[in-house]
């Protein structure tokens, strides 16, 4: 029985002829993802769209849209009136997100107070204040500038949820517990000096954190993390020369986990009993594989995950040395691994896939290498690669980048037609100037009589769907 197409439906495609047509609703709804001065520009289109700017209940400075002066110093300052003018203008109306792109000098401290406060007055659901926001912008401010004392003690009973904060400072009040903070869900810190007592405060006042980030933060020395609530953890660029951080993860309901460029004392995992998902990076130099290692050694007290992304340099690991003699990721689905294709590449993805014998898929990824690979012995270099992978029904691999030999590249899609017990798909992804183009698919025939086992896969032509 053929479906009728909905008459109410029909009706608004026929009346709907162009975005003037739409609902204020809608069009409210279309203006919240535009920065507020395009969002301001818009009231000149028409006598109905010149009170719609009002209405948006987001509010978006972005410096990097403003149109600049002849100086730095100018622009600042125009900037500044623009947003002073707005929130005058602005009626009182709650706000789902405040978002505040600007490079911070003391001069202005007054304003930004004035407008985070702003932002709490209103309720605000999402605070989002960058004071970096590009390298780009300080390549003519070489002299360090003090950063932004964001005020904590502001955020008393209010209802932000997200706060995420660039390139400032914290001054924290005394009695944090008092700050009632329970509506705060995702917290995203970047550029924040902290000190380990910093974070324990913290989680004092926002108990109920779910999400949080520390990027390329500092001052901290034993950074322990003990949350029941905690679900994601991302910790990101924490190399200093002064001090390796001790880390100590408790958080029983956490699921997802990403440890990128982290230099570390001590790697101490209590309890992730619910974690699904892992992420690692630590750049590929030999002096950082110590680092790689204190991160990977952590797998035998997660070995329940079902998604783990990691670098190949599992030759130079030695799992059978590492690991318990019993230990299998027998959880693990999907892994997305940073490779190359040489022998050393190819006999550490072998030792890594004998761990992983219920994996299902494999995305595999470039992996840029400061330094050469280390020189094989002879028996490792005429030793056979068999790939374990008895339950592998896809493999994605990103091809054809600067550097990488392509010759390589080709036997390995050659060995892996051959040991795929269960393959069902080869994807391959070419790059051109960055972007990827229509994948390659390669895909198993039906079992015939005639048809061996090495060209039982054979191209699609069309892109994957």
């Amino acid at each position: 029985m053929e479906e009728k197409p909905d008459a109410t439906a029909t009706a608004t495609a026929t009346t709907v002829t162009n975005i003037n047509d739409l609902p204020q609703d809608i069009l409210i709804r279309i203006l919240s993802f535009l920065p507020t001065l395009d969002t301001i520009t818009t009231s000149l289109i028409s006598t109905k769209w010149k009170p719609l700017w009002s209405l948006v209940p987001s509010l978006n400075f972005s410096y990097t849209h403003f149109p600049p002066y002849n100086n730095f110093s100018t622009t600042r300052q125009f900037f500044s009136e623009f947003i002073d003018r707005t929130l005058i203008l602005k009626p009182q109306l709650p706000l789902k997100k405040f978002r505040l792109e600007f490079i911070y000098e003391d001069r202005y401290r007054y304003h930004v107070d004035s407008w985070v406060r702003y932002a709490i007055k209103n309720q605000v659901l999402e605070l989002d204040l960058d004071f970096f926001i590009d390298k780009s912008f300080h390549i003519f401010e070489p002299e360090a500038k003090p950063n932004y004392d964001f005020p904590f003690s502001a955020l008393r009973n209010s209802k932000v949820r997200v706060l995420k904060l660039c390139r400032c400072d914290l001054t924290l009040p005394a009695n944090m517990e008092s700050m009632n903070l329970w509506s705060m869900n995702e917290v995203y810190f970047d550029q924040v000096y902290m000190t380990d007592d910093t974070v324990l405060d913290l989680f004092k006042a926002c108990p109920n954190i779910e999400v949080l980030k520390f990027e390329d933060c500092y001052g901290m020395e034993n950074l322990r993390l003990c949350s029941e609530k905690l679900k994601r953890l991302d910790l990101s660029s924490f190399y200093t020369a002064e001090r390796e951080l001790h880390l100590e993860l408790d958080c029983p309901n956490l699921v997802w986990l990403n440890i990128d460029c982290f230099e570390m004392g001590q790697f101490c995992v209590k309890n992730l009993s619910s974690l699904v998902e892992f992420h690692t990076f630590i750049v590929h130099g030999l002096e950082y594989y110590g680092q790689w290692c204190k991160v990977v050694k952590q797998l035998h007290q997660i070995a329940h995950i079902k998604h783990l992304v990691v670098q190949n340099w599992w030759l130079k690991l030695a799992p059978k040395d590492v690991f318990p003699k019993d230990f299998l990721l027998y959880n693990l689905k999907h892994l997305e691994l940073q490779t190359g294709y040489t022998t050393y590449d190819l006999l550490g993805m072998a030792a890594l896939l004998e761990l992983c014998p219920n994996l299902e898929t494999m995305h595999l990824d470039p992996l840029y290498k400061v330094v050469e690979d280390e020189s094989l012995s002879e028996e490792l270099l005429n030793k056979p690669i068999n790939l374990f992978m008895p339950n592998l029904k896809e493999v994605r691999l990103k091809a054809f980048v600067p550097g990488q030999n392509q010759n390589q590249f080709s036997q390995f899609v050659s060995l892996l037609k051959k040991q795929g017990v269960v393959l069902e798909k080869i994807v391959l992804v070419s790059l051109y100037n960055g972007t990827s183009l229509p994948p390659v698919i390669l895909r198993r025939r039906p079992p015939r009589a005639e048809v061996d086992e090495e060209s039982s896969l054979h191209v699609e032509g069309s892109p994957e769907r």
